[in-house]
């Protein structure tokens, strides 16, 4: 159903292989548009914006800042991603997990 196609970079010129197999992924993603560059110019672009998956096994972006504070709830100590402010509880995460409904493992957005 799927053939291997030639498409040209629009960053860099060269030509590229859209893969049958490639084809079929983005068509199983309902993705419409094919690939306007190529492997090395996406790679390149994603390390630029400082966002996506990179090849040395983690995210592009950099490591956030951590504040540290009082559990509102149980007094431990919690490391957090923002400034804590005296007008807004902050709990520790296994707190947090209680206030949510859930456990401590799973969503830990502060």
């Amino acid at each position: 159903m799927y053939a291997d196609k030639t498409l040209t970079c629009r960053d860099c010129g060269q030509n590229f292989t859209f893969t049958a197999g490639e084809q079929e992924f983005f068509a199983s993603r309902n993705l419409m548009n094919e690939p306007s560059r190529c492997p090395e110019c996406r790679a390149a672009r994603r390390g630029a914006s400082g966002g996506g998956y990179s090849s040395d096994g983690g995210y592009g972006r950099q490591d956030r800042q951590m504040f540290s504070a009082v559990c509102s709830n149980c007094g431990k100590e919690a490391l957090v991603p923002f400034q804590p402010r005296t007008d807004r509880p902050v709990y520790c995460s296994d707190c947090f997990a209680t206030q949510r409904g859930g456990d401590s493992r799973g969503d830990r957005r502060y």
